[in-house]
């Protein structure tokens, strides 16, 4: 069942299997045509399961978004709710019910679907609203782990870091120690654990007690993965609030990509045509998948963004010259062979074209004297200039009211970067934000407080020049365009995360003991055994294969550093990576903002 793909690679497809299987099993309870009502949220990570064919193929005529009122017009004998155990959720699930007109014929059957996990605390809400005998089918889908690409989990799971780090809220941990049971029972026992970080030590625990309350959970499949490095994001809270500088990075940072999909401005995708004028341009925002089933795509979305240009213009001769082959094309066997080449020349054509324009959107913003200034700041604290003072930029930016996710981003840099910042330069700032940007924000501001981000320097001194020393977190002659270490992603940044990742693969976490205890949280190693027979012999030149997850969040700048590693001659591990969720620094700071309403009088 967990064969490798061969470009020796985990093969993720039967993780995607487990899921479509208990779908459908689910959707055959419901006997009959169905409408599925969806919590919103719910849409993009199901759609990276099953198409909507899947859906068809089980008597699944109609799709609403859930919302309050009356449910559409639907002429179907199974309604069925696809939601997240969240009471506000079951009030709109509720309002729905209950304005069902009882008189229609025939009635229509109602069903909920809890995804990950069913909650008594929603069931006895539905049951206080005297509404919970009208479902006849109430179940879970543990959608914990989703397969975003061939190397690449996430649970998207939004709030995860703030319930863990605020509200000492350990239900997304469970559902990691969950989705790693089920990797386990697909992918054979991990027999190495290590970990750092308080949130680490309790998926570890949790895993290693699930183990023991499930002894038929010992399957006897070869493990595909030799480690698992479990990461708490409060490890290193510096790399998602820096800038990212890799091509799929950047277009996260500055687009958002939601579930492989990004969403951008149509007038550059508009075909260009003679003698037109600027009126009929499109205005849908034009949706592009991203993913490794591009080829082109593949080859550059882990690159620095600078190392970009020349890709995209080495491809456009390469295809010219393929497309110029056909007037060289005398005999009818190599015509036919033309032919038979077109539809892949022409997908590479349109890829090419979709990159060029992607790119020239970016490229209009990275040659911007703002970014350039954001990111000269972000790159003077990183590698430890004047990170004790109130900065200039920041002030300059305050004063002309930039957007405040940006001040919040470079005020908690430079407290990162300082481990903590002097109180009174921590209360200039405070005071300068809450003057410029509002009262409200005074709430957003204690919960960067609570989580790390944005703190007094207590213990008085500084860890962070000892720590970047250490782990070489900054260095100073990157190569961008061909690069030999990882801090290429943030041209100069090596992100912390992944040095951590690095250095326990060779030579181990033994040699840097020091700067471990500096970090917060407690570094462990567990180990599994393995039943007489399952232990690997590895091969001559056959690499390790590490599963790191991330818990709190992960960039596409830190999953570029990890594949950047994979590719290396002499590295000798490959990476998977999974996550709680795909984060930037604006969506992260975003998770963690807060704005107190104003009072209705």
């Amino acid at each position: 069942m967990a064969a490798h793909l061969s470009s020796g690679r985990v093969n993720l497809t039967a993780l995607r299997e487990a899921g479509r299987r208990e779908l459908r099993e689910f959707l055959d309870k419901c006997a009959g045509s169905k409408a599925i009502v969806w919590d919103e949220y719910l849409t993009g990570p199901f759609g990276l399961i099953a198409q909507y064919s899947l859906l068809k193929e089980h008597e699944v005529e109609k799709m609403f978004t859930l919302k309050p009122g009356r449910l559409p017009q639907a002429d179907v004998k199974n309604i069925i709710f696809f939601v997240r155990p969240k009471l506000e959720l079951m009030d709109i699930i509720t309002d729905n019910v209950l304005r069902e007109d009882r008189g229609r014929s025939p009635q229509r059957d109602f069903h909920i679907l809890f995804v990950p996990r069913r909650s008594l605390l929603c069931e006895q809400w539905l049951k206080e609203q005297g509404v919970l005998g009208s479902f006849i089918h109430r179940e879970q889908y543990s959608l914990d782990l989703i397969p975003f690409d061939g190397d690449l989990l996430s649970m998207e799971s939004e709030s995860a870091f703030k319930e863990c780090y605020l509200e000492s809220d350990q239900t997304s941990l469970y559902h990691a120690a969950k989705g790693l049971m089920t990797l386990q029972a697909l992918y054979g026992t991990i027999p190495q654990i290590f970990g750092k970080g308080e949130c680490a030590r309790h998926v570890a625990n949790m895993m290693l007690r699930m183990k023991r309350e499930f002894p038929g959970s010992q399957n006897s499949i070869f493990p595909v993965f030799d480690t698992l490095l479990l990461l708490d994001r409060n490890v290193d809270l510096l790399t998602p609030l820096a800038t990212q500088l890799t091509y799929e990075g950047l277009i996260d940072e500055i687009y958002g990509i939601q579930n492989t999909y990004v969403k951008l401005p149509p007038e550059k995708f508009a075909p260009k045509k003679q003698g037109e004028s600027g009126k009929d341009l499109p205005t849908e925002p034009k949706k592009l998948q991203l993913n490794s089933a591009e080829e082109l795509y593949a080859e550059i979305r882990d690159k620095n963004f600078n190392a970009v240009g020349s890709v995209l213009s080495k491809k456009a001769k390469i295809i010219s010259a393929a497309f110029e082959e056909r007037h060289h094309a005398k005999t009818v066997g190599e015509i036919k062979q033309f032919v038979s080449q077109l539809p892949h020349m022409q997908a590479a054509r349109s890829s090419l074209a979709n990159h060029t324009s992607i790119a020239e959107l970016i490229k209009d913003i990275t040659t911007s004297e703002d970014f350039f200034d954001n990111l000269t700041v972000e790159q003077e604290f990183m590698s430890g200039i004047d990170t004790d003072k109130v900065n200039n930029y920041i002030e300059d930016c305050i004063a002309q009211k930039h957007p405040l996710i940006k001040i919040l981003r470079l005020v908690c840099l430079q407290s990162v970067c300082n481990s903590g910042l002097k109180q009174k330069v921590l209360d200039h700032y405070k005071r300068e934000i809450i003057q410029t940007y509002g009262y409200e924000h005074i709430l957003t501001l204690n919960n960067l407080e609570k989580a790390g981000l944005l703190k007094p320097q207590t213990s008085g001194r500084n860890n962070y020049p000892t720590i970047r020393k250490t782990l070489r977190l900054w260095m100073d002659d990157v190569n961008e365009q061909n690069p030999n270490d990882i801090s290429y992603v943030y041209s100069g940044y090596a992100p912390l995360s992944v040095r951590l990742a690095q250095l326990l693969a060779r030579p181990g976490w033994r040699s840097i003991e020091e700067v471990l205890k500096m970090l917060p949280g407690p570094h462990f190693e567990e180990r599994q055994q393995l039943p007489t027979g399952l232990q690997k012999k590895r091969q001559h030149g056959e690499n390790r294969v590490t599963l790191v997850f991330f818990l709190g969040g992960v960039t596409y700048a830190e999953i570029a550093a990890l594949r950047f590693l994979s590719q290396m001659e002499d590295g000798g591990t490959e990476y998977v990576i999974a996550t709680t969720k795909l984060i930037n620094g604006t969506s992260w700071i975003k998770s963690l903002m807060e704005k107190l309403e104003p009072a209705p009088f």
